[in-house]
């Protein structure tokens, strides 16, 4: 099972339904084992209301809590009731509704609860419900009943109190329900109290990376830190902005820029760790003059030969973890400039961080930009602290970059809490009304993004001043955004430059097709005369027939270059090039000049024709090739939707029939298949059993559903009668025993090369295709998915791996040893460019039936220890991914990425975006969608050509064993096994 640290690879679209963690939930508390409750607490540790809850409270809610599923558009409660449970949302998302009067068709939708949410605290003191909470989607929420949350509150009330929502929570003032604590007093000054977010006490890690660093620095470069005359004035122990960063970039491989440096030596800067001599709050890579807080004393010592050789020994991780908080650190530089002071580069650098945050993904790439230039930075310190107060003049529109707030309404109390990522603050902006609550701090140091009233304002005038409509009939056919980008076709021909932002599909091609360039050879016309070609003279319009033609051919092949493969699978696409062909020929009889582009057409209709033409081509079976077999030992071939495969379907008595189908088959097609061959006419189920027994019934149009089975997973089919009788097979369970005596002998290195070598294999099987295919839903395209689904299986298969691996492993030494050997193969693939299995592997050994085995990580040496925690540093998912993010934009191809991500990337643009706005194609939309499926091009744009270790006897051996591994996909069983190797200590 994938960690819930981070996004899991589904490779079902209804394995949610069945995950073991909402069978243990839906038994009664009573009937819950050990192992019932470590599942759940997996689950829960990642949910954003309870990461800092102590684990014997989150063990207790573990023991109480309930799972609850509802459909769209369900009322959970209304405005009013008497309160009875309190909820946390685990997926999905609910409105939260409003209404002054007693009628609820009249209530407002003040703010939306995501997941990690809780709400419900009212139940303490028996007050009506504040507000009516509707689902916006599909939602699973954890409730805990009123008596047993009371309960838990009497006994963890103190380590409850600053966690739960006010007035039950702690707030600075300690004020009733219905008295908001004075406001803090804010500065008029459009940046805030700049010094607010500096911390007063430097925390212990950065006070140490401070300290490390001056050794280093005194130890390699004594005469850096020095006394300096400036002006006739003599400034004691400083150094040289210019020259730290130019030290810094000389110190290790995670120091890959100069404005990287900046924002480490910002981190130590905005802590006191470092300052400026005349406490200026921005590190600059200049002549400037900066003091380490140690050198503030007159008595400052110099390093020992102790401190010497620890600075040694550390100075690697000081850097490794200055460059993980640097970013940030820079970006709050860039954002507490003044806008007008921003470089080119700081917008482009706020510009990718608005990329990734929640409640910005649905505006324009023009509007974003322009809020790169306006946004400000304000952080407040304390849990408590009121944003602004209900009734006042709304001045200022917020995003919420780290912490949380909880949204209050006079007489009602908490109403909802918002999260990293949500905004508030913009319906009193855009309706010019007073603010319909008050926002109060959750918790402390929290970091906001504001956009003041004004900047709002003339955004919005500027976005509807810039938006060029064309109308059909008075309707909207085609909406365009004007940007003052010279267009680079025709210099010194228009000033602007237009983007397409929606438009019916005919005149989003028409617009491409006029304003495509051509190639340098081609004479090209300015499209912004070709309206008046149609009145020149005879060798004008020829031109202008020309040019057209020849944009509609260059865009011709364009698409079939995409298409490559999937062309061949469609009869409909081979006749329209076919077609196409013919137009072009008869055109260049009238036009001479068309003839040469005639024969790359002829290539290419070629090609396509006598790979793909229906009557030649032979459907290759594919023998068991998504189960075990001989089929994995042999290099990957793409599978494609016509391809059939052999599969065997199985009976309740554990018999079962082979079928042949194509790969992309329906279910009801697959149904149709084993009724014939079982010459059965009763109504049949088609069910995916898991190894611990969890039942998916398939819907008839689901398509592709070989490869999208988990990975001991079986088809079964039966009667709906016979539904409940369904056992796994004995094959399910998986190895009863570990195949370390096979691979310990076996090179890490050896190991980890032979995995890529599979994954690439895997990964470039993969067509962009299926991407959109996976994301909009397949069964809207009748294709497979089957190269993508088997890539991200191979993620959770490793992760399996691993996680069998140290659980059928019964010494303890040996333990330790499958550690060491595990961590050493993450970091060989992290050095071939294999993030997947990087991933894979160190999340596998951040399961819970591996990550409780605290006996053997207790042994495991302080070296491996922190590569351990380097490589979970990179999988952080904080700031979406941010560490991760970072990494890979620093690789060339070619890269094996972590899929999941991308995945859900496509599902966060998909579900925060609307295809069709106002009937129009969401053109923005789809640039955003192409710029995640060119991160996968840009990934294979290099072919994978890592040299080989050196060639060992058993090289054969360790190729074939990283293409068959057999794995425990039960967690349950995995955490039986772990139990019985350390049982839980009393």
């Amino acid at each position: 099972m994938i960690s819930s640290k981070m996004v899991a690879a589904h490779t079902s679209a209804h394995s949610s339904a069945s995950a073991e963690w909402i069978v243990c939930l839906d038994k009664r508390p009573t009937e819950r084992s050990g192992e019932d409750v470590d599942i759940i607490m997996a689950r829960l540790k990642s949910v954003k209301a309870f990461e800092k809850f102590h684990p014997t409270l989150l063990q207790q809610i573990c023991l109480c809590g309930f799972y609850e599923c509802l459909e769209k558009g369900i009322t959970l409660y209304r405005q009013g009731d008497i309160g009875t449970s309190w909820y946390t949302v685990l997926s999905g998302s609910l409105d939260v509704k409003v209404s002054e009067t007693a009628n609820h068709q009249d209530a407002v939708t003040i703010c939306t609860l995501g997941i990690g949410t809780a709400f419900g605290e009212s139940i303490l003191d028996n007050t009506p419900r504040h507000a009516t909470i509707v689902t916006r989607e599909f939602s699973e929420l954890l409730r805990i009943e009123k008596r047993e949350f009371r309960t838990l509150w009497e006994k963890y009330r103190q380590c409850m109190a600053g966690l739960l929502a006010p007035p039950y929570g702690v707030m600075e003032s300690g004020p009733s329900a219905d008295r908001m604590p004075d406001k803090e007093n804010l500065s008029s000054n459009s940046l805030g109290s700049v010094s607010k977010h500096l911390s007063k006490v430097p925390s212990e890690k950065i006070l140490w990376a401070g300290k490390m660093l001056r050794n280093a620095i005194l130890s390699q470069a004594p005469h850096m830190i020095r006394d300096r005359k400036y002006h006739l004035k003599t400034y004691r122990r400083c150094c040289v902005g210019t020259e730290l960063v130019d030290w810094q970039m000389q110190q290790g491989s995670c120091v890959h820029s100069r404005v990287q440096a900046v924002g480490m030596w910002q981190v130590l800067l905005e802590e006191g760790v470092l300052n400026h001599v005349d406490h200026e709050l921005d590190f600059q890579d200049k002549y400037l003059f900066y003091r380490f807080l140690d050198d503030e004393q007159d008595d400052a010592l110099l390093t020992t030969e102790e401190e010497k050789k620890e600075t040694d020994e550390e100075l690697q991780d000081t850097l490794l973890l200055l460059s993980q908080m640097g970013p940030d650190a820079h970006m709050r530089m860039i954002l507490r400039k003044q806008p007008g002071q921003r470089t080119v580069d700081d917008l482009e650098i706020i510009y990718e961080e608005l990329l990734h945050i929640k409640a910005l993904s649905h505006l324009s790439t023009t509007v974003k930009r322009e809020l790169a230039g306006v946004l400000i930075f304000e952080s407040h310190a304390k849990a408590g602290t009121v944003l602004f107060n209900q009734g006042e003049e709304g001045t200022s529109w917020y995003i919420i970059l780290k912490g949380s707030v909880n949204v209050v309404i006079y007489g009602k109390g908490v109403v909802c809490t918002l999260h990293e990522g949500d905004d508030f603050g913009k319906l009193a902006l855009v309706n010019d009304a007073p603010r319909a609550a008050s926002i109060v701090l959750r918790e402390d140091n929290c970091h906001f993004l504001r956009v003041d009233k004004e900047d709002f304002n003339r955004i919005l005038r500027d976005v509807e001043a810039n938006t060029v409509r064309l109308k059909e009939h008075e309707e909207d056919v085609l909406v365009l955004e004007k940007s003052n980008i010279r267009s680079s076709s025709h210099v010194g021909s228009s000033p602007l430059k237009y983007t397409v932002m929606s438009g019916t599909p005919e005149k989003i091609l028409e617009h491409f097709l006029e304003t495509m360039k051509l190639d340098s050879q081609f004479t090209e016309s300015d499209p912004a005369l070709d309206d008046f070609a149609s009145q020149g003279s005879d060798q004008e319009r020829l031109d202008y027939a020309l040019n057209n033609k020849r944009r509609v051919i260059r865009l011709v092949l364009q698409w079939a270059a995409i298409n490559t493969d999937h062309l061949q699978e469609e009869e409909s696409s081979l006749a329209f090039l076919q077609e196409f062909y013919m137009a072009v020929s008869e055109d260049a009889r009238l036009i001479p000049a068309l003839k040469e582009q005639l024969p790359e057409l002829e290539k290419v209709l070629k090609h396509h024709s006598e790979d793909g033409k229906p009557s030649q081509k032979k459907h290759k079976v594919l023998l068991r090739q998504f189960s075990m077999g001989d089929e994995k030992l042999q290099k990957r071939q793409p599978i494609k939707s016509t391809d059939e495969i052999l599969f065997k379907v199985y009976c309740s008595d554990h018999t079962y029939t082979t079928i042949r189908v194509p790969v992309s088959a329906s279910v009801r097609e697959v149904l149709s298949a084993v009724a014939d061959k079982l010459g059965s006419r009763d109504d049949l189920l088609l069910v995916h059993l898991s190894s611990a027994g969890d039942k998916t019934v398939l819907k008839p149009s689901e398509v592709s559903i070989f490869s999208s089975l988990s990975i001991n997973g079986r088809l079964f089919t039966c009667s709906r009668e016979q539904l409940d009788s369904l056992t796994p097979l004995p094959e399910q369970e998986g190895p009863s025993a570990g195949s370390m005596s096979s691979f310990e002998l076996m090179s890490s290195k050896d190991l980890a090369y032979q995995m890529t070598l599979y994954d690439w294999e895997l990964f470039n099987c993969v067509h962009e295709h299926e991407l959109i295919y996976h994301t909009f839903g397949r069964h809207h395209f009748k294709k497979t998915t089957a190269n993508l689904d088997l890539f991200l299986r191979r993620f959770n298969e490793i992760q399996f791996w691993v996680v069998t691996e140290v659980c059928l492993c019964s010494a303890l030494s040996k333990r330790v040893q499958l550690l060491k050997k595990f961590i050493k193969i993450a970091a060989h693939c992290k050095e071939f460019r294999n993030l997947n299995s990087f991933f894979a592997i160190i999340m596998g050994l951040g399961n819970p039936a591996v990550s409780r085995l605290s006996q053997t990580w207790e042994k495991l040496p302080s070296k491996f220890k922190k590569f351990y925690g380097e490589f979970e540093n990179l999988m952080d998912p904080s700031r979406n991914h941010r560490a991760y993010r970072l990494t890979v934009a620093k690789l060339d191809p070619p890269i094996i990425p972590f899929m999941p991500l991308l995945i859900k990337d496509m599902t966060f643009t998909h579900e925060g975006n609307k295809t069709f706005v106002d009937s129009l194609v969401n053109f923005e939309k789809m640039r955003m969608i192409a710029n995640t499926v060119r991160i996968m091009r840009y990934c294979r744009s290099q072919p994978f050509s890592h040299e080989a270790p050196q060639a060992t006897k058993n090289h054969q051996d360790v190729r074939n064993y990283v293409r068959q591994f057999s794995v425990i996909d039960n967690q349950r069983t995995l955490s039986q096994l772990s139990h019985k190797l350390e049982p839980r200590r009393t």
